[in-house]
């Protein structure tokens, strides 16, 4: 066994090491490389990149605590690996998946046929504050509601994938998928040389390619996309102004447009100017205080009577919250078979619908085995996870399902798979998810090769998000 490697909990598949320590196929080239390094290197490595990503000034913010707002995430420099077939069978699943979300979208406002069908039950939408009625009877410019999405996976075996959420309101996260590429790519050019891994560096330009390929019809030449960010204060600004920066677009707040003889217009040095596509990084109910919040400051009063008109693309669709919503989640196999005619070749996880007796009653009976999340929850917050939970946490959380069940669904804890990461005793195994990032457009669809992998940093930690304590690292797909 190579130095410095703890193989760890082998009742979780490992995705570097087999059970007796040996290297699996996807990792051989890294294990290689790592064992030829001098004690030491990565250590200083690792002091490298952490003063990189603090320099560059790539932090978050973590709102309702008394500490520093500002954070660095946490960021590991051992990459997740994928093989070319492996990733090959991943696509395929997020393209029917991805493909399927937004013909369900255009049926939800259209004549909703899923539900006449019985597949879908009406309850889903009667409070669901996500589905926006100003949507009804209305398809965006060139049929696409889901311009960008993450899909987030957990893997439990060699061939074992499940899709644990869908994010297409306004997945976030790209930003460190690239930095994350970059820095690797400074630390370590030489490993680059003998691993072949497919690039993720051209994301912002194709990006930039699928929006403009969903400019309305009355663009007159090149579409001009700006990205709308709430602004500074926001947890997730320095990715809306990177993306702006590397696309080549302009990074606008709700001040700097208005609507001008039926356009949205930018404010420029050159007067106002049209604006064909916004990649927006605003909530539904701030982005028009004419149509939704009266209060809102970080929108533009008008923008839906423009957009409904045809004279503007928003990325993605407002309304697409719809598809974020963990009820919905619990049905995307019927979604998916319904509107493909093909069996999903992604499985979601097993889930239990608090709203139904006899889910709840199971869910109750079963609490302190669960995981129990909001439908509407994000971020790792509002959920419980129950092998985790003391009594009085599990007696806290029976007390809200039984006054709110619509509000909660519940899924076995998952025997997450590990990826390791550098750790002062050597290479350690922890839980990862992935979320690879999907471009939609009139085009076609397009999945970046990799994605962001995010790692629970404490040992036996399920929880991966950011705001929770979790990490990133660089995910690497093999080139054939």
């Amino acid at each position: 066994m190579p130095r410095g490697f703890i193989i760890g909990d082998n009742s979780f598949f490992n995705e570097m090491r087999n059970a007796d320590g040996s290297v699996r196929p996807a990792y051989e080239d890294y294990a290689t490389w790592f064992d030829e390094q001098e004690d030491g290197f990565l250590a200083r490595k690792g002091a490298e990149a952490e003063g990189a990503f603090r320099k560059t000034g790539i932090t978050f913010n973590v709102y309702g605590e008394d500490e520093a707002e500002e954070r660095l995430i946490p960021f590991d420099m051992v990459p997740r690996v994928l093989t070319a077939s492996e990733w090959r069978r991943l696509t395929r699943g997020i393209e029917q998946r991805v493909k399927a979300l937004n013909a369900f979208m255009y049926d939800l406002y259209h004549r909703q046929e899923i539900i006449r069908a019985g597949r879908l039950p009406q309850r889903l939408f009667r409070n669901n504050e996500a589905w926006l009625p100003n949507m009804v009877g209305f398809t965006p410019p060139g049929g696409v509601y889901t311009h960008i999405v993450g899909i987030d996976l957990v893997r439990t075996g060699p061939d074992e994938f499940y899709v644990l959420e869908d994010n297409a309101r306004t997945p976030s996260g790209v930003s460190y998928m690239l930095e994350n590429r970059e820095t690797m790519m400074s630390m370590f050019p030489e490993l680059f040389t003998r691993v072949g891994v497919r690039p993720v560096s051209d994301y912002p330009r194709r990006l930039a390619k699928s929006l403009a390929a969903c400019a309305p019809d009355m663009t007159t030449g090149k579409p001009r996309v700006a990205v709308l960010t709430p602004g500074i204060y926001n947890s997730a600004y320095y990715e809306h102004a990177f993306l702006a920066d590397q696309m080549g677009a302009e990074l606008v707040e709700g001040s700097d447009l208005r609507v001008i003889d039926g356009r949205v217009a930018m404010r420029t040095t050159h007067g106002f100017q049209p604006v064909d596509v916004i990649y927006r990084r605003v909530d539904d109910d701030f982005l028009d205080p004419l149509t939704f919040n009266p209060d809102s400051a970080l929108g533009v009063p008008g923008i839906m009577d423009v957009y409904r008109a045809g004279g503007i693309t928003i990325a993605n669709a407002p309304g697409t919250g719809v598809c974020d919503d963990k009820a919905i989640y619990s049905f995307m196999p019927e979604i998916v078979e319904f509107y493909t005619g093909e069996k999903p070749l992604l499985p979601n996880v097993q889930t239990w619908r608090c709203a139904e007796p006899d889910s709840l009653a199971y869910v109750l009976d079963n609490l302190a085995e669960l995981v129990v999340k909001e439908v509407h929850g994000s971020g790792g917050y509002g959920m419980l996870i129950g092998p985790a939970a003391n009594s009085d946490e599990l007696d806290a959380f029976r007390r809200k399902l039984r006054d709110n069940p619509e509000n909660y669904i519940a899924q076995p804890t998952l025997a997450l798979s590990t990826c390791p990461i550098f750790t002062e005793s050597g290479l350690a195994p922890r839980h990862v998810d992935l979320r690879p990032y999907v471009l939609v457009s009139p085009n076609g669809v397009d999945i970046t090769p990799g994605g962001l992998t995010r790692v629970a940093m404490e040992d036996g930690s399920l929880v991966v998000n950011s705001s929770q304590g979790g990490g990133t690292k660089d995910t690497w797909v093999l080139k054939d």
